[in-house]
């Protein structure tokens, strides 16, 4: 993800001007230029475990271990932050939002703008057959590349959480195998499907009693989770302190 950022900000119509490029200490790849490593021409940047330049905003896909760390050294420096990074736990969720009290921070569980759009249509889709009051059975299927390391994804669980606030389900079935007996009309159903390259799809499935709805978004390259990273961070830059999401960037109330 690092390097497509890095590519797509060379292409991109905003100015951005790349001052660092972070890794672990240790990484095979540091001392490189990023450019190069990116697939641009140089950049005069080489890979880095540390930064010590003036930054205007940083964007983090690492790992959730690492990002309390980040979010520290972004308040230490002042710079606004946009968390990019999923599977994050209790103490990193707090570390997040109490580091928003000092500076601009954007976190979602997904930078894809279609996503993001896509989460509105299913809020407002769960509303709408809510307040109907109709049997609505809701599953969630999402597929992901061989390599992803958390299940469900945690655009998938966001995608639950917005149905449960919307109809009110209050428990979860992670698959099925057996007999669990009959689908109980509070549940979502969560499916992980983890095969090949695929940069992500998540389909959520209203099923009600002669037709059914279905929400599909798909990725068909990780480039749309860094321009919509790139978008975020031209948002940030120059906010108050405070906690936002893809929600602000796309202007949905």
């Amino acid at each position: 993800m690092g390097q497509r950022i890095i590519a797509c900000a060379a292409a991109d119509a905003t100015p951005w001007r790349l001052v660092a490029a972070i890794e672990r200490a240790g990484h095979p790849r540091a001392g490189t230029d990023a450019g190069l490593l990116s697939g641009i021409p140089p950049a005069g940047v080489a890979i880095g475990d540390a930064w010590d330049c003036p930054a205007d905003v940083v964007i983090d896909f690492s790992l959730p271990e690492a990002v309390p760390a980040i979010v520290a050294t972004c308040v230490a420096k002042r710079v606004p932050l946009v968390v990019a990074t999923t599977g994050l736990d209790t103490h990193a969720s707090e570390v997040i939002a109490n580091a928003a009290a000092e500076i601009p921070i954007l976190q979602s569980p997904s930078m894809s703008l279609a996503v993001n759009i896509a989460m509105d249509l299913v809020a407002r889709a769960g509303s709408l057959l809510g307040r109907v009051g109709s049997r609505t059975d809701v599953e969630i299927v999402e597929c992901h590349h061989r390599h992803k390391e958390d299940s469900p994804s945690g655009t998938a669980l966001k995608f639950g959480q917005i149905v449960q606030q919307a109809m009110g389900q209050t428990r979860a079935a992670h698959g099925r195998e057996g007999r669990p007996g009959a689908r109980p009309a509070d549940e979502i159903g969560y499916h992980a499907v983890r095969a090949g390259d695929n940069p992500g799809e998540h389909t959520i499935l209203f099923g009600l009693d002669g037709e059914s709805l279905s929400v599909n978004v798909r990725a068909t390259s990780r480039d749309c989770y860094a321009t919509g990273a790139l978008a975020a961070a031209a948002f940030l830059i120059g906010r108050q302190p405070g906690l936002y999401s893809m929600r602000d960037v796309l202007g949905i109330a």
